[in-house]
């Protein structure tokens, strides 16, 4: 049997690091913006949408720190984070749809430079703060469904590769078991 350097809980945590967790930021930034730009105070869409973008940011925190002893746990948050994000690009389209504003469509001139912008490295909400805070609600609901888009994109990859590893990998009893054949194993040989 082969030694393992750093035992059966394996390195984890590191979120920030994830492209998705990026996107999800900026969009829990700019989605709190939008609402105290165009929603009436008292709104209750205001707190929906602000908590659907928290939870789309949060659960990824949540679930990259149980990583380490819960492939399943992070599955699951992970999970709800591309669900949260999901519930808020809909109320951004329903927002667009009752107002009768344009939907950009995917490959729309606007969409793509939001792509292109969004596709940099190190991008942050500074990035496009210029355009939350001087376009139209429609423009800037239109950048928020296509930052959702993107980080939906990622969110599934993500998904996807958590589910590889774990078939590959295993779980934290499967490690734990191997760990300690391992250590009886040396024991004995010693």
């Amino acid at each position: 049997m082969q030694k393992t350097n750093h035992g059966f809980i394996p390195p984890y945590g590191n979120y920030r690091e994830l492209l998705s967790y990026q996107k999800a930021v900026i969009v829990y930034d700019l989605t709190f913006r939008f609402c105290q730009r165009f929603l009436n105070r008292g709104d209750r869409t205001i707190d929906q949408m602000v908590q659907a973008a928290r939870s789309g940011k949060q659960n990824m925190v949540e679930g990259s720190k149980a990583s380490g002893t819960s492939r399943e746990t992070e599955i699951k948050l992970t999970n709800v984070a591309r669900a949260s994000q999901e519930e808020l690009l809909e109320d951004y389209l329903d927002f667009l749809r009752v107002r009768d504003s344009p939907i950009w469509e995917k490959n729309s001139e606007e969409a793509q430079y939001v792509r292109k912008l969004g596709s940099q490295a190190h991008v942050t909400y500074e990035s496009y703060r210029e355009f939350v805070e001087t376009r139209s609600a429609g423009v800037v609901a239109n950048i928020a469904v296509c930052l959702i888009h993107q980080t939906n994109y990622l969110l599934d990859h993500q998904i996807r590769k958590l589910e590889e590893d774990f078939l590959k990998e295993g779980g934290i009893r499967e490690r734990m078991t191997c760990a300690r054949l391992q250590s009886r194993e040396q024991q004995k040989n010693e």
